[in-house]
Formats: structure tokens, sequence, C-alpha cells
């Protein structure tokens, strides 16, 4: 995917707005009809709006969004909560739940009370693994894509719009925070990571495929591959790496790769930032 033009990403961001918050920004601009999103975005291209009042307009919104989560746990009581986790063992694959309890439980055993001694002996205690490692994954994520989401180059969405999670350096991107692939070779994902982004997009579950621009975040723990999850919730050295990343970088046809999928040829634009420890 080619980089957008400024006309472009100024549609999009005003895409990214709920109908309320457009309505809103319309009062702003003497637009007062009540109508579609799509006709109110058009009469406000046409009134020329500028930029930055955009992008202030959508910070704030932004930052309506995180005090409301802070009103049901502060920053300082998540990252506690999240300092609890002790072990991270899905127990379970991932997206493979269902499949799991089919196969081994459902078609396998077929007599009741061994059924119920079998769950609560071995399955209760996967799920139980499967859950706290999803739920960590997610307020670990939270927190990070709201740093990043702050920053002053990035201007986030409010609403969930496909492939697209913020907007960088005015360029669109659909984040995604993660941990390096099992199997990989960590000293190569640190060498060219480049090439571990092209890895990333050709090896994606196909329910999920997706061409956007992709800003890639990999924590990684290279004395200690399976512990990298602990980085992740060192917040303080994650954020400084964000923070300098960000600084420092700019989107340009420099950030273009190719890759292959289903025997497809794919281009997209691709930032990625290896958090190693």
């Amino acid at each position: 995917m080619p980089l957008f033009s400024e006309k472009e990403i100024l549609n999009l961001k005003l895409n990214s707005l709920y109908l309320t918050d457009l309505k809103e920004l319309a009062l702003l601009y003497n637009i007062r009809k009540s109508s579609s999103a799509s006709e109110i975005i058009k009469s406000i291209l046409e009134k020329n709006i500028s930029e930055k009042d955009l992008d202030d307009f959508i910070k704030q919104k932004y930052a309506t969004k995180i005090a409301e989560r802070r009103k049901i746990i502060s920053d300082t009581e998540l990252k506690r909560e999240l300092l609890k986790v002790q072990t991270f063992s899905w127990g379970v694959i991932q997206g493979q739940l269902d499949w799991k309890i089919q196969t081994e439980y459902v078609r396998k055993i077929v007599r009741y009370d061994e059924l119920l001694k079998s769950v609560k002996s071995n399955l209760y205690n996967d799920i139980t693994n499967y859950v706290i490692c999803t739920w960590f994954n997610h307020w670990t994520t939270v927190l990070i894509e709201e740093h990043i989401s702050l920053h002053p180059k990035v201007i986030p969405t409010i609403k969930n719009v496909k492939g697209i999670d913020i907007f960088f350096d005015n360029q669109p991107f659909d984040l995604k925070i993660t941990y390096l692939p099992r199997g990989y070779n960590p000293d190569d994902a640190v060498k060219n990571p480049k090439q571990l982004a092209i890895w990333l997009y050709e090896n994606q579950g196909e329910q999920r495929f997706g061409s956007d621009n992709r800003l890639f975040v990999v924590v990684l723990d290279k004395e200690n591959i399976d512990e990298s999850w602990k980085l992740k919730r060192d917040f303080d050295f994650v954020f400084q790496k964000i923070d300098e990343f960000l600084d420092k970088e700019k989107v340009s046809k420099n950030d273009e790769i190719v890759f292959s999928y289903k025997r497809k040829t794919y281009t997209a634009i691709t930032k990625i930032l290896m958090i190693t420890k």
C-alpha cells in the first residue's frame, strides 16, 4: 500500500470519528444540518478544515477516552495488578480452545463421571492459564497502545477502523504489539528487523489476513525468550524505547516492503521497533 496523500489522510481521520463526534465537529464549522457521517465529512472537507485543528480535536477525544478507562482503574493500579502474574503458560494453544475441548473431552470420553473428573483435574488449569495469559496480554497492550497514542507524532483513531489504529508521521498504521515468533532466530530478528516484518506478514492467520501498513512493536528478552512477557510489563523501559523510536523515526518510501501470501504479491509500508533487553 503506497503512501497516502494529505487529502486522503484527512478523510481517513474524519472516518475514524464516531457520528456524534462528527456532529460536534461540524458545529464548530457552522455545519448545522444533521445528516449521515459521509455527508458531514464531505461538508467538513469543503470547509477546508485545518489538519492541526482536526488533530487537536481527535487528541482531546482520545484523552477523554483514556480518562474514562482510568475511572475504572488507574495506570498505577493496573500495573500493580499485572505484576501479580507469576507464570505465563498458555496451557491451550491460542485460538484452539474449542478444538481441544472437542477432541480431548467431548469426542474422546464416553463416560459422564470420567468426563467431569477429567475436566476438573486437567481442563480447569488449562482454561485458567489461558485466561490469565490473554488477560495479561490485553491489559499490557492497552497501556502500551495508550502511551503510543499520546505521543506528539501520533494521532489515534477514536472508533475501530479496519487496518488503522494510529496515524504516525501522518500515515495510517495497524499497530501490532507482539513477541518474537516461536522458532525465529533472535539474532536474525535484531540484525534484520525488516525481514522479520516480512515474515510476520507472510505467516499471519488466514482469517486475520491484511496487507495494511503496520507498525510492529516486538518485545524480546534475548537472554531468555520465554521470559519476554515480563519485559512487556517493564513499562518504564518499554515506554522509553517507544519514545526514542517515535521521536527519531520518519515514514518514507524506504519503509516499503513486498511480501507474498497465497501466491499473491502485496506491498505495504511498515515500521518495526525491536524492544530488547
